[in-house]
């Protein structure tokens, strides 16, 4: 019998990189001064909104609570689609990198012959627009990817993870989700999973308790020159998360 993991399943946002503060947020800022909106999300103001998943239903509840009414499918579509096109020019520009450890571990699963997949909340063309800059063997690695567009209940809803497990042909017991976020935890941990979390800048300020459900908590996936550390969980003395690392986190591990 095959030892867990028998396949990944990675979050994208905080996860694979910082696009949170350093991405979303800076699009979100642009777009609305593009309309004429009067608004801008410093770190302070978008942390808070981040409990929302999903950029168009965070644009739609922040806008109520401003106006105090909720706005428009068009006016929210017209936002979205702008936030898409600046978020794309910023990853294209080199201003967003995969988080230390994301490529070493990526290409060893593959090298393993491990099957890969993307669940996330976020829209497609924000992860093709990260993927195709930042990780160009992903059509090798990556068997699909199923985002905000594929479901019709996100994070901490599970269906992201039921449908990635429907297609891999997996029992939950045997697969692993990568997560930064509370959100991300509850979703994975709803659908069976086993969960490694990683805390990113946009999850930092989460209390500990909404990550109880991960078998282990690092603050990153370390790599040779910026080794991680263990928050919770079994320790990891070289400092990088490996395939003999992730089946720690399996009973019998």
């Amino acid at each position: 019998m095959r030892l867990a993991p028998e396949a990944l399943l990675w979050d994208v946002d905080g996860t694979l990189a910082e696009t949170e503060l350093d991405g979303h947020r800076l699009a979100f800022n642009r777009a609305m001064a593009e309309a004429g909106l009067p608004f801008h999300w410093d770190p302070s103001t978008y942390l808070p909104l981040l409990r929302v998943t999903g950029g168009r239903e965070r644009m739609a509840v922040f806008l109520e609570q401003q106006e105090g009414r909720r706005p428009s499918d068009e006016r929210l579509d017209a936002l979205q689609r702008s936030k898409q096109a600046h978020y794309s020019q910023l990853v294209a520009a080199g201003e967003i990198q995969l988080r230390p450890g994301v490529l070493r571990l990526m290409a060893a699963a593959a090298a393993a012959g491990l099957p890969q997949a993307i669940v996330t909340t976020s829209g497609r063309s924000a992860v093709q627009a990260l993927l195709e800059r930042q990780l160009p063997d992903h059509r090798d690695w990556l068997a699909f990817w199923l985002c905000g567009e594929d479901v019709s209940a996100k994070k901490p809803d599970p269906q992201g993870y039921q449908l990635a497990l429907e297609r891999l042909g997996c029992a939950a017991e045997g697969v692993l989700a990568l997560e930064d976020s509370g959100h991300g935890v509850t979703a994975a941990h709803r659908a069976g999973l086993t969960v490694l979390a990683t805390r990113s800048a946009s999850s930092s300020h989460e209390p500990a308790s909404h990550f109880a459900a991960a078998a282990a908590l690092l603050d990153g996936l370390g790599d040779p020159d910026v080794p991680c550390q263990v928050l919770r969980g079994p320790a990891c003395p070289e400092g990088q998360i490996t395939l003999s690392y992730l089946q720690r986190l399996f009973p019998g591990g």
